[in-house]
């Protein structure tokens, strides 16, 4: 038989496509270098583990797992529309917001169109535009962050969907809420405004916009959310979407069925009701980071200021090198070279224990750096 070239026959788009790079796993890390004492800073997870009452719930569910889920997701959709004045017409699940985001993409972007995101923002953003085979367009960076009127000069008649993530990540960087809706208020109705809020909970209570306020307004908005930073639930990935019913409706007819687990469901609507874990995850991440903070001024590191779980930091030194090394002192953190971060890492705040660690294997680190450049 003749060879082929199985390569060849997959979708242009997808041929120059690299697999996106999580954070490194601690359980790789052991394998690797043996370390059984390990710090994970990669990932912005939360530091706080699981809440109780999502505990009790997910063992309840154990039984019944030779069941197929709700496909709909019925019971976490209403405790969700509660939460945020909707009707569960409004929201679409997905495995984690990723799969919401990709779900827009298939469902509005084709080839001839236009994608617009900011410059280091989230890598999915140009992965779905570039898998359908859309063109990307990435707007320079306005202080490491979003340069709104730029982006919506960048708009022209093939563009369809505009990615912005606030707070975004890998920067942390924010945009205020009217900025935010003066923005959206010039975008094209035809033109389909995905407003990313993973990290909407960490957002100091007077800075977050009101943002699904605006779906009455706004037909074109779309705002997604995860539970897998705050509530803690990174392990099931459970995101969501709220948008008009028109969109919801369009996105959940390329929604795969039982895209959310049984376990996924039950446990979210758990961590709905328990407001003091998200409290005191919240009332965590603020003190840590303002230890992080103090410590970076201390040592001279420049960050940027970050309205998230996480605080990217600039290096002298190279950053690969620097993470590397954490590595052997068994902290891991985040390389942003591929967010066109060329000398940053990214840090996730952690809790008191694992950011005291972190914080004594950098100056190791740094301090071993330059002994070897004299």
């Amino acid at each position: 038989m003749m060879s082929c070239d199985i390569f060849a026959l997959a979708n242009t788009g997808v041929q120059g496509l690299q697999p996106y790079q999580a954070g490194k796993p601690t359980e790789e890390l052991e394998r690797e270098l043996g370390l059984t004492d390990i710090v994970k800073l990669a990932s912005n997870e939360n530091p706080l583990g699981v809440s109780e009452l999502v505990q009790a719930t997910v063992s309840n569910e154990i039984a019944g797992l030779t069941r197929y889920p709700d496909a709909n997701g019925y019971y976490l959709k209403q405790a969700l529309a509660k939460k945020y004045g909707v009707t569960a017409e409004q929201i679409t699940l997905g495995n984690g917001s990723n799969d919401v985001l990709e779900l827009i993409a298939r469902s509005f972007i084709a080839a001839e169109h236009e994608v617009i995101y900011a410059e280091h923002a989230f890598v999915v953003y140009p992965l779905v535009t570039q898998a359908i085979g859309a063109t990307g367009v990435a707007v320079p960076a306005k202080d490491w962050g979003h340069d709104l009127p730029a982006m919506l000069a960048a708009v022209t008649d093939k563009t369809r969907v505009i990615f912005i993530a606030n707070p975004n990540n890998p920067t942390g960087t924010f945009l205020t809420a009217e900025a935010l809706y003066e923005f959206i208020s010039q975008v094209p109705k035809s033109v389909i405004v995905v407003l990313d809020e993973a990290y909407f909970e960490y957002v100091a209570d007077e800075d977050k916009a009101p943002s699904v306020n605006w779906l009455t307004e706004f037909s074109n908005l779309i705002i997604t959310r995860t539970f897998s930073k705050a509530y803690g639930l990174a392990g099931l990935r459970v995101g969501y979407s709220i948008s008009s019913t028109d969109i919801a409706d369009i996105l959940n007819r390329v929604r795969q069925p039982f895209n959310c687990n049984s376990v996924a469901l039950a446990a979210a609507e758990a961590a709905l009701q328990d407001h003091d874990f998200l409290t005191a995850s919240v009332a965590l991440n603020n003190s840590q980071k303002g230890v992080l903070e103090a410590f970076f001024d201390a040592e001279n590191i420049r960050y940027i200021p970050s309205q998230g779980n996480f605080i990217t930091i600039e290096l002298v030194q190279d950053p690969l090198a620097v993470y590397q090394a954490l590595l052997h002192k068994g902290v891991i953190v985040r390389p942003v070279m591929g967010y066109g971060l060329t000398q940053h890492l990214r840090v996730s705040i952690g809790n008191e224990n694992e950011n005291r660690t972190f914080m004594t294997a950098l100056v190791d680190v740094l301090a071993g750096l330059r002994q070897t450049e004299q």
